[in-house]
């Protein structure tokens, strides 16, 4: 198998297999991120082709975003019991069938089944949860940086694909953009079947940075016990003080990310008249001043504490979205936001995750932190829906983007509220 033979080459340069696994992952997290951004480059032209509202392709987009957090804790346990390789694939294959049997959609149910039901599902199955699991595995050093690169993998794929979609977009047709995105979700899938493996323990090796090799613990073997684990779980989580505190600052961070600039800040330029084609490239821009950060998050995480890293995460964002309404949206202004806003886009995922697998454990971390990712695409799909009906009844998004901002700044003061002492207490335990 080529992964054996890549694990002995690599294992006599001294680099360890966990690696690989990562540029596998990185790719599809990348590519499944892209899947999960291209529908705001579509909401004008969709606009355009079936007279919907802004309101009704946004409520299609919140269920998207509902179901890619709400399956994440399941998909863990799904990863834990069926393998992560195998539910990657899957993950791709229900994406890319959602993504072509859209092509021929006509009415606003199918919209609601194919990009609401569909691919939320298929994009679910993986999402932030994938990151947490390769990362607590194969890695038992590193760990911070790992999840930083993994997490800027989500916000560069919803990003850096945005300017070629929108041109594709506006030169042939939203179809012809959907019909790349697709070819690379088959690229991600082939990288996944060759260099893919579950465990460290598969191939002999200790997680990256440990001695020991361990083996796979036992699982259910019956569905409903499956089923069952994820609401085990998230009782013994809900608990816990800090469970909830991380629940509701990652609710303020997907209300602040995903459901309101990526879905609506290309629409919100076409107020101010720019074109789709360059506010996709400050889009793009943000997702690579997010790339440098979130990985600079990652280091940071494994050296200082996570709650203060947190803190100036929201407050800088929080500040960043309430400059945004008043600046003249020229090049000039927008290229501040971008950065600034950029660079903690998903820079609070690696210390959230290093926050829940100190509290709660390495084999139980990546399906707590699946219920925390829950609450942050519940906050994403109130952003959606709500940029929308914001749009649709005052004619604009500002009181969105404020809103979303002052939230911000209430997540910088909760995170604080977290018990550093027990935290550091259990992580030496």
């Amino acid at each position: 198998m080529l992964s054996n033979l890549l694990a002995a080459r690599l294992s006599a340069r001294d680099v360890h297999y966990g690696w690989a696994v990562v540029g596998a992952t990185f790719l599809t997290m990348l590519v499944v991120a892209g899947a999960v951004g291209a529908p705001g480059v579509f909401i004008v032209p969709l606009q355009k082709e079936f007279g919907w509202s802004a309101a009704d392709i946004s409520g299609a987009l919140a269920v998207r975003f509902l179901l890619f957090g709400g399956i994440g804790p399941f998909a863990a346990a799904f990863m834990n019991r069926f393998g992560v390789r195998r539910m990657m694939l899957i993950s791709l294959s229900i994406v890319i069938g959602g993504l072509l049997l859209s092509l021929g959609m006509t009415s606003l149910w199918q919209l609601m089944l194919l990009w609401g039901v569909v691919i939320g599902l298929g994009t679910g199955l993986t999402a932030m949860v994938l990151g947490a699991t390769v990362a607590t595995r194969w890695f038992s050093d590193r760990r911070g940086l790992v999840m930083g690169l993994l997490s800027a993998s989500t916000a560069t794929g919803q990003l850096a694909f945005l300017p070629l979609l929108a041109s594709l977009t506006e030169n042939n047709g939203w179809r012809a953009a959907l019909l790349l995105v697709c070819g690379a979700i088959l690229l991600a899938a082939a990288v996944v079947l060759l260099l893919m493996r579950d465990r460290p323990a598969d191939l002999g090796l200790p997680p990256y940075g440990d001695t020991q090799v361990h083996p796979a613990p036992v699982q259910p073997h019956s569905l409903g016990a499956l089923l069952l684990t994820p609401l085990t779980i998230l009782r013994e989580a809900a608990a816990v003080p800090t469970f909830w505190i991380l629940f509701f600052s990652f609710y303020i961070c997907g209300a602040s990310t995903n459901g309101l600039v990526q879905t609506h800040f290309i629409s919100l330029c076409g107020d101010y008249g720019l074109a789709a084609v360059g506010a996709a490239s400050m889009l793009a821009m943000m997702g690579l001043f997010d790339f440098v950060g979130t990985l600079a998050s990652g280091w940071l995480s494994d050296r200082f504490d996570n709650r203060w890293l947190l803190f100036w995460y929201y407050g800088l964002r929080g500040l960043s979205l309430l400059y945004l309404p008043f600046s003249d949206f020229s090049l000039y202004s927008l290229s501040i936001f971008a950065v600034f806003y950029g660079l903690d886009w998903v820079a609070t995922v690696p210390p959230t995750v290093k926050l829940t697998a100190q509290r709660f454990g390495a084999e139980k971390a990546n399906i707590v932190f699946g219920w925390i990712f829950a609450g942050h695409q519940l906050g994403a799909a109130s952003a959606a829906l709500g940029g929308g009906l914001s749009r649709t009844v005052w004619q604009s998004y500002m009181p969105a983007f404020i809103g979303a901002g002052l939230l911000c700044l209430v997540g910088a003061g909760l995170v604080l509220l977290i018990n550093r002492g027990r935290t550091q207490a259990l992580a030496a335990a």
